[in-house]
């Protein structure tokens, strides 16, 4: 299979044979809490099996917000 890790560079690998996708990403390193990895346009869960003649894409997940402007509350006004 070809696996193309965004972390945040582009890299490209070639991996022989199939397996699950948790246990692709323990065998890369990559802690599945921290990526998403995309085939097809689809994104996988880890129980799904990728096979030999798949692409895979692997990108760090980004979450959270600017933290410019705003309040807590969510409102965005001033209380």
């Amino acid at each position: 299979m070809k696996v193309i890790i965004r972390n945040p560079r582009r890299r490209e690998l070639e991996i022989e044979g199939s397996r699950r996708v948790d246990a692709l990403l323990k065998e890369l390193d990559l802690n599945p809490e921290q990526v998403l990895v995309v085939r097809d346009d689809d994104l996988l869960t880890r129980d799904v099996m990728v096979r030999s003649g798949d692409t895979v894409e692997i990108v760090t997940a980004i979450s959270g917000g600017s933290g410019v402007g705003g309040t807590s509350d969510g409102a965005g006004g001033a209380g």
